[in-house]
């Protein structure tokens, strides 16, 4: 049986899709059942409520042979460590608890640089990911740069200015994953049950690309011509705060991880 957390979100439900057509048991958790599909509502087994919450993990991990565990996004949190790590502990102990076979995480790439120890979002999903394999489970975290798909938030200046902007040098070349390889690497993982222990799965596209790179596709596949434009850092947290995030979660050292965002 799989556990799937987030089945509405934007990659747990295109995980949740992966998986109907496996013949696998699956139970979901998620806050309002509505939000899923009619199909799937009649084909999983519904817990509504919050991974956050012990009963909630208590109930959902009863024989569960895998589980998705994926970080809802929480702008209010006062602090990344909070977002991540104590958002993740009533799980951790269900996981010890009910002897869960193997867990799939997202994360985020970086342990190992000389940042890691204080880079925000960064941060917050390795601790994460050390919480849950210190309690024994077989665990993958599936590391991940920014999301491609980002970029459609910006589909309203693309359409109206021809422009799309960020506060990174244009010609700089970025990695970055589609959140529907993500949902799919998650999908095999979850159904192999051959894996154990501790690992990271780097998740990467084909080929680093700058935004200036990614204007001259658009503009290929558009048939009109689409610039990108450099903004200040200043413009780029003005922004996070109209999302209403804060501080801790917006600017922890000068730039937030936008995945965190769409998850």
């Amino acid at each position: 049986m799989i556990v799937i957390t987030t089945p509405s979100g934007q990659i747990g439900h295109q995980v949740l899709d992966n998986l109907l057509a496996s013949g696998e048991h699956l139970r979901v958790i998620v806050r309002d059942a509505s939000a899923l599909g009619a199909g799937a509502r009649e084909r999983v087994e519904i817990i509504e409520g919050s991974h956050s919450d012990a009963a909630i993990v208590n109930r959902a991990f009863v024989g569960a042979d895998a589980v998705f565990w994926l970080m809802p996004p929480n702008p209010h949190a006062p602090s990344v460590e909070i977002a991540y790590v104590d958002f993740t502990r009533p799980a951790a102990e269900a996981f010890r608890k009910h002897r869960v076979g193997r867990v799939v995480g997202i994360s985020a790439l970086g342990r190992g640089t000389p940042y890691a120890s204080r880079a925000g979002f960064v941060t917050g999903s390795l601790a994460m990911d050390d919480l849950i394999a210190s309690t024994g489970v077989a665990y993958r975290a599936l590391t991940n740069p920014s999301f491609m798909d980002n970029i459609a938030r910006q589909v309203p200046s693309i359409a109206s200015q021809s422009m799309f902007f960020s506060p990174i040098d244009g010609d700089r070349k970025l990695p970055s994953v589609a959140t529907r390889d993500i949902a799919s690497a998650a999908s095999r993982l979850l159904l192999d049950n051959k894996w154990n222990g501790f690992d990271e799965v780097p998740l990467l596209g084909p080929a680093d690309i700058s935004f200036n790179e990614m204007a001259e596709i658009m503009s290929n596949v558009l048939g009109k011509e689409i610039r990108f434009q450099q903004t200040t850092f200043e413009a780029y947290k003005e922004r996070f705060i109209g999302f209403g995030m804060s501080e801790a979660t917006r600017m922890k050292n000068g730039l937030p991880s936008v995945s965190a965002l769409i998850a």
